[in-house]
């Protein structure tokens, strides 16, 4: 299901000037239950509770590692999705209990014209190679695959070269180092450079100069401030030169050189907020192929589990690491400075390799783009995973569409226009990608089929990213989505890749609905019903946009009014006893800015004489048993509230 143009009250921007002008959608949008979001569902049969998902770009295929088995699943056009799956067990003769006898696949990666499966194998990795439908033991592989999948692990390839935070033995070597475990050399971090990390991401960054590649990855690890008032966990980005060969002394052959970190800031001076708890990160190469140009989106939670999301560069965080100092070093820095990768695979001399090794953190600190260095927003959500897909509006305007994952297994559909700093951040839709809510175990996006691929462990839903038909209440409720996705075409909301012709769409934070033929909506059709006086009667109104004020009026005056951020999904105006003066007409009106629609018309008539002794215990009754219905809803309101 899919909920439209949702609360922007709780996305509060990260700068004075957005605050001001953030819009909050009014477009009639799904009422909660209805709306399909997913094109295709298809279940396990089984539950998996660790998985891995691998897709394409361009395919139409997804594969899922499961237990003792890979999931293939075919999303061909309409709603004709299937599964097949290849059975991976154990190779393990003997194991101590019944979940080390399984084989978690927890790696799947493209290989030439196969696909590289690795798991657990009954705490022994290893890994197979998958032709078509044949299947090849590889044999143990370790640092491929955990001993176990609750491990933190994160796989790296490039080419011929594999980098790994796996570790290699299973009851030695247990702190996390982040290994080259295939290639010319084999290196890995020295074990004093990080404090118990947890690794979220890794990237290979080819710059101008091939010696000058780097190797950044994004992790945290505890704060070695162990003040009461700090917080536990530190957000940071590492560099390594890709051509690292290592060093010359004993203590440093076999280790990384040119290790540094940096701390990752997420915090809103205004509001003195600090979000220090990285949670995922999402890379959006530059459309020009320049690297330092590429952003980098973070999502990051505090505490409270409360989220923001923050954007950086790869320019801002190589500048970073290449003109710093270094913490609690304060004599003058070695040449080569520590982190410098030098060309012709010269090895760093001892005296750098040891400054960086004591000293590994820079003394800057990598800030968000724009003039604030604040979040581009932060919410009430605790936002999981983000993926973020580059797309141009039918005017050619570009725009970047965040697609995040909350901790309820929803996903929400957020806008940022490309050059945010001068832009609105606006939350159009939250999806429901699955038909039994549950958590999101991974997401992928497919920019060139336009697709999302999510699954939990129970099923993977196909997710289109173009979900026009959502919008209801003809152009103003299409417009005012201010989906970009979607235009107004022949009546109907349509996406803008399904029509040969140009289509309406006003993706203004102003009044877009002004772009309609038509600048006013309908009015809602007239409900009559009759009434005994002296009876109890309530007035509901579906709150279907999170960003309207709903009011009920009667006659002149307003009688109830639900602001954005409204616990309950409907706006209701309860009638104790009804009197003389109840009677009449009632206008439930939902209001953003400028934008005023009628969303129910009510007339309450008075019952004659004849017909009260009959209807007046079924309206009582039914008004009671409705009440009563609504009550539990309105207490959990309240209390949330």
């Amino acid at each position: 299901m899919a909920k439209g143009n949702l609360w922007s009250s709780s996305l509060v921007p990260g700068t004075p000037q957005a605050r001001q002008t953030l819009p909050s959608t009014c477009p009639p949008g799904p009422p909660a239950g209805n709306g399909r979001a997913g094109q295709d569902h298809v279940d396990f049969g089984s539950t998996e509770p660790h998985t891995v998902l691998f897709h394409e770009p361009g395919s139409s295929s997804v594969w899922v590692g499961g237990r003792n088995r890979i999931y293939v699943f075919a999303f061909s056009k309409g709603r004709n999705a299937s599964v097949r799956t290849v059975n991976i067990g154990s190779t393990k003769g003997s194991c101590r209990d019944k979940q080390d006898c399984g084989n978690y696949i927890t790696l799947l990666e493209k290989q030439n014209e196969g696909l590289l499966a690795c798991g657990t194998n009954a705490r022994r990795p290893s890994c197979w190679i998958l032709v078509n439908d044949s299947v090849e033991f590889l044999g143990e592989r370790k640092g491929y695959a955990p001993f176990s999948p609750d491990e933190n692990s994160l796989v790296l390839f490039d080419g011929d070269e594999v980098y790994s935070t796996i570790r290699k033995q299973e009851y030695n070597g247990k702190i996390p180092r982040f290994r080259r475990i295939k290639g010319e050399i084999e290196l890995y971090t020295s074990d004093t450079v990080m404090q118990n990390p947890q690794f979220i991401k890794a990237t290979i960054v080819h710059q101008d100069q091939a010696y000058d590649d780097k190797i950044y990855y994004f992790f945290r690890e505890d704060n070695p401030d162990k003040n009461p008032e700090a917080p536990l966990n530190v957000s940071r980005v590492a560099q390594l030169c890709r051509g690292d060969q290592g060093g010359e002394s004993s203590l440093s052959v076999s280790k990384w050189n040119t290790f540094l970190k940096a701390m990752l800031v997420c915090s809103d001076a205004t509001t003195n907020k600090n979000f220090n708890r990285l949670q995922d990160v999402f890379l959006l190469p530059d459309p020009n192929g320049q690297w330092k140009d590429t952003r980098v989106y973070g999502v990051f939670s505090n505490p409270w589990n409360y989220s923001a999301v923050c954007v950086y560069s790869l320019g801002d965080i190589d500048k970073v690491f290449c003109t710093s100092s270094l913490k609690g070093y304060h004599s003058s820095l070695p040449n080569p400075r520590p982190g410098k990768c030098l060309p012709d695979r010269q090895p760093i001399p001892t005296e750098t390799f040891q400054v960086a090794d004591s000293h590994p953190e820079v003394v800057q600190r990598v800030e968000p783009m724009g003039p604030l260095k604040a979040p581009l927003f932060h919410s009430k959500y605790h936002y999981q995973k983000v993926v973020v897909h580059r797309m141009h509006a039918s005017n050619g305007e570009t725009f970047h569409v965040l697609y995040l994952t909350t901790d309820k297994g929803t996903i929400h559909k957020v806008l940022e226009p490309g050059e945010w700093e001068h832009g609105l951040v606006f939350n159009i839709l939250e999806i429901q990608p699955f038909r039994r809510a549950a958590a999101i175990q991974a997401m992928s996006l497919d920019a060139d089929r336009r697709k999302l691929y999510v699954n939990s462990q129970w099923e993977v839903s196909q997710v289109p990213l173009d979900l026009c038909e959502l919008y209801t209440g003809g152009c103003h409720g299409c417009l005012m989505a201010r989906d970009p996705y979607c235009g107004w075409y022949q009546d109907r909301c349509v996406s803008i890749y399904s029509s040969q012709e140009p289509v309406l769409q006003s993706i203004s934070p102003v009044d877009p609905h002004k772009g309609c033929p038509n600048p006013k909506p309908e009015q809602a059709p007239l409900q009559k019903v009759s009434l005994a006086q002296n009876s109890r009667y309530y007035l509901s109104c579906p709150m279907e946009s999170r960003h309207a004020t709903y009011s009920w009026r009667h006659e002149n005056s307003v009688e109830q009014s639900c602001e954005p951020g409204h616990q309950s999904p409907n706006c209701i105006l309860f009638i104790e006893n009804l009197t003389d003066l109840h009677y009449g007409h009632y206008y439930c009106e939902a209001q953003e800015d400028s934008y005023l629609r009628e969303a129910q018309h009510w007339e309450l008539l008075r019952e004659d004489s004849a017909m009260t002794s009959q209807l007046l215990g079924h309206a009582c009754t039914l008004a009671t048993s409705l009440w009563l219905g609504v009550l539990p809803t309105l207490i959990l309101g309240l209390l949330v509230h």
